[in-house]
């Protein structure tokens, strides 16, 4: 019984081991991507006013959080412009202006738009 056993067993790994090198190669090498380290490379070292956080306007003097969160709640945008369609005071309009060249847009994502994050995404000093 116990030869049948080991008998058994035996024929069971090696039809496991004979099934994974039957996989396509594609499926073997899959690789494993994450959808928010995608949209950063594509944004580069802008700020994205699709998906990013209040806390990423801090680097601009006088945007973060009143006009930041103002941004942030307007979107999505199809162009960086769109922003100025926001009920912004003028001098909200000037800082905006004085930075614009540090903003992009790209397309919204779920994995960085998920919840009130970007409002408050818990990072505290």
């Amino acid at each position: 019984m116990k030869r049948l056993l080991c008998w058994l067993t035996s024929i069971a790994v090696m039809a496991g081991l004979l099934m994974s090198l039957a996989l396509p190669a594609s499926v073997q090498a899959a690789e494993i991507r994450n959808v928010a380290d995608d949209k950063i490379a594509e944004r580069g070292d802008k700020v994205d006013l699709n998906n990013s956080s209040v806390r990423r306007f801090q680097q601009f003097p006088g945007m973060y959080p009143t006009l930041a969160g103002k941004i942030v709640l307007g979107g999505p945008y199809e162009t960086v412009d769109d922003v100025l369609s926001l009920d912004l005071s003028d001098r909200q309009k000037e800082l905006f202006e004085k930075y614009r060249d540090n903003f992009t847009v790209t397309a919204p994502s779920i994995a960085l738009n998920e919840g009130f994050d970007r409002i408050n995404d818990g990072q505290y000093r």
